[in-house]
């Protein structure tokens, strides 16, 4: 085939060079050429004959939806996440830290699809066949109808997936290891990733097959790559996880098939990921009740509640400056509330080092933890145990106040459900004082 025209250009200014240069010498910024397509030689080149010629338009009340139209992968965490299942069609990219489970719930879920006497590919750049086999055998992935293919050149992969048009579903691991050999860039590369993934993406929406992309994240936690490449799928999905705990969290950035707040929960065992069905028995269960410095509260992952155990602990400090450390919860706001506990509830802490931990190494990101956060340490410190069948929840302002969050009646209903009989909120203390009142009188 003939070679394709290429040019190295500058993403800040749209500057064109023969070859890569350091500094563009018309915006003066480092680092910005990316070699990239400019014109093709050859109209009839094997890509353009895979994708094959445009469609015409149709009118929007023209076009008939199948009635099944999504593809259930059986794992329920992992179909909550997509929205119902997968779209014909869609793009999902995946992406995770090293040895989360990237690899391994596509593995599971291309087994569910194989059960179900569907055919799935998966493309694996990183692994040999022999090696992925090591690793089925251990999740106990039988893989019936499951196609496997090491290979890295993307349009070898693209002539595969168009000799099988009844595939069910795609999955390539990963995005950063796939070249063309029309561009001279190495593996991983901006101008092969985002042409790489554009290639795919045309292919799989042309054939109505959904394909999973797996993507390297950064030392940041950010999606290794041009940012392009979250703009051109049309879904992206984090696992997350802690080091030091089993649990992983299957979020969704973006999603143009279903909402974006919905999350996952998955453990981590010896035969791959299972499915949390009740997270909140699960961070309870080894909860100590009547240990003082312990709170529970709920928070929300997408629209699903889920009850968790806030620990805190004060013990006086040996330096002159106490110390404030925190385990899942955000410094910066741990260091406010412990001032507003000093100013607006007069509870001496000047000398105490604090200590706050999310049992079970879930994150909180959300405000609604700030009261919960607050009665653990007022616990830890006076020493006086809260009711074990009490939850708390509420946003604490700077002036003591408590505040009013989302999701509040969802929230309450869960905990009651789980046989928690007092809820301390905004609508039963109006300020952190009054909360404290009435965890001390029991």
């Amino acid at each position: 085939m003939p070679k394709l025209k290429t040019a190295y250009v500058c993403q800040n200014c749209s500057f064109e060079s023969l070859k890569w240069i350091g500094q563009c010498p018309r915006c003066n910024k480092w680092n910005t050429f990316v070699e990239t397509i400019l014109a093709k030689a050859d109209s009839k080149s094997s890509f353009a004959r895979v994708v094959g010629k445009g469609q015409s338009a149709q009118k929007l009340t023209e076009i008939i939806l199948k009635q099944d139209v999504r593809k259930v992968t059986g794992i329920a965490e992992l179909d909550r996440v997509l929205g119902g299942g997968f779209v014909p069609g869609q793009v999902v990219l995946l992406a995770g830290e090293p040895g989360i489970g990237k690899s391994t719930i596509l593995l599971q879920a291309a087994e569910k699809f194989s059960l179900k006497e569907e055919e799935v590919l998966y493309v694996s750049g990183e692994e040999s066949v022999e090696q992925i086999k090591i690793r089925a055998g251990r999740l106990k992935v039988k893989g019936a109808n499951l196609l496997m293919l090491s290979e890295t050149d993307v349009d070898s992969i693209i002539s595969y997936i168009s000799s099988k048009p009844n595939l069910s579903l795609v999955i390539l691991d990963s995005i950063q290891t796939l070249t063309t050999t029309d561009l001279v860039g190495t593996a991983g590369s901006v101008g092969q990733v985002r042409e790489c993934a554009s290639r795919l993406s045309q292919c799989v929406k042309s054939m109505g097959i959904p394909c999973v992309m797996v993507g390297h994240v950064t030392k940041e936690g950010s999606i290794a790559g041009p940012k392009v490449l979250e703009h051109l799928v049309d879904t992206v999905l984090y696992i997350e996880g802690d080091d030091l705990h089993l649990f992983r969290l299957l979020r969704t950035t973006k999603n143009r098939f279903g909402p974006v707040s919905e999350v996952g929960i998955f453990e981590m065992s010896d035969v791959g990921l299972r499915e949390v069905k009740n997270p909140s028995d699960v961070f309870l269960e080894e909860r100590l009740k009547s240990a003082p410095g312990s709170c529970v509260t709920v928070v929300m992952e997408g629209f699903r509640p889920i009850l968790l155990e806030i620990q805190a602990l004060t013990t006086p400090t040996n330096f002159g400056y106490p110390k404030r450390a925190a385990s899942g919860f955000n410094l910066n706001r741990l260091m406010l509330l412990v001032a507003v506990l000093e100013k607006r509830c007069n509870l001496k802490l000047g000398n105490e080092d604090v200590y706050v931990n999310v049992a079970g190494g879930m994150k909180i990101s959300e405000n609604s933890a700030d009261l919960a956060v607050c009665l653990a340490i007022y616990s830890s410190l006076t020493g006086k145990s809260i009711d074990p069948k009490a939850v708390a929840f509420g946003e604490v302002g700077l002036s003591g106040e408590v505040r009013k969050i989302t999701h509040m009646q969802n929230r309450a209903k869960e905990a009651k459900k789980l046989g928690f009989t007092k809820v301390i909120g905004p609508a039963e203390a109006k300020s952190l004082s009054q909360a404290l009142r009435l965890i001390s009188k029991g």
